[in-house]
């Protein structure tokens, strides 16, 4: 569509009628989600590789207090994790153990917040641009049974490309939300796999204790 005859997105994106402001809020939605979870999902990783053997150090030495301490100025869900099992130390090692998990499940929750909303928005998208054709269509066909088939082609077509536009629209926010959602599913398994990793670090430590 390059030439004398192109027309911009912008253009494009207002022929598309109404359907195209829902889209719009789709989209930016699904923007604002993304960026959240990417800049939460950044606090969650920040874990410094000597955070373990500090803790490690201080939990053999029993000074139990700034290991504590030392988790608070952490504030990750690893070290919130560690947090409640040191908390709970001098308890039988199921009953950390559950501890930690339940703390787990708090954390993983905060970590997936808002991610179905997203993997909604990547299935609605498309349905909703599929709509505004449809919308589209009809409008289009109603127009040649209001002129009674003496349509000017041009104008018949110019109808149809406009309405295509809310599907292709949809498809296109539909894909980057998908790729988006992906790529967060795969950041928070990787931020579970090092919560798994770090909690059978602490627990060995407890069990070489006992």
């Amino acid at each position: 569509m390059f030439g004398e005859n192109s027309v911009s997105i912008l253009e494009l994106a207002l022929k598309g009628g109404v359907i195209m402001i829902p889209l719009a809020l789709l989209f930016v939605l699904g923007i604002y989600i993304f960026l959240e979870r990417i800049f939460t999902l950044g606090r969650a990783t920040q874990n410094p590789t000597n955070f373990m053997e500090k803790v490690k150090n201080l939990v053999t030495n029993e000074d139990i207090i700034e290991a504590k301490k030392l988790c608070k100025e952490q504030n990750s869900p690893i070290s919130r994790m560690i947090d409640k099992g040191l908390s709970r130390l001098g308890s039988p090692l199921k009953n950390i153990e559950t501890s930690i998990e339940y703390v787990a499940k708090i954390e993983l929750y905060r970590l997936e917040k808002n991610l179905a909303i997203l993997a909604t928005i990547g299935g609605a998208a498309p349905m909703v641009g599929f709509l505004g054709t449809v919308i589209g269509m009809i409008d289009s066909f109603m127009t040649i049974a209001r002129l009674k088939g003496a349509v000017d082609p041009q104008v018949l077509s110019s109808g149809i490309y406009t309405a295509l536009i809310t599907t292709v629209a949809g498809l296109i926010i539909g894909i980057l939300v998908n790729i988006a959602y992906n790529y967060l599913v795969t950041r928070v398994q990787k931020v579970v796999y090092n919560m798994e990793y770090t909690v059978m670090e602490f627990m060995d430590l407890l069990q070489e204790k006992r």
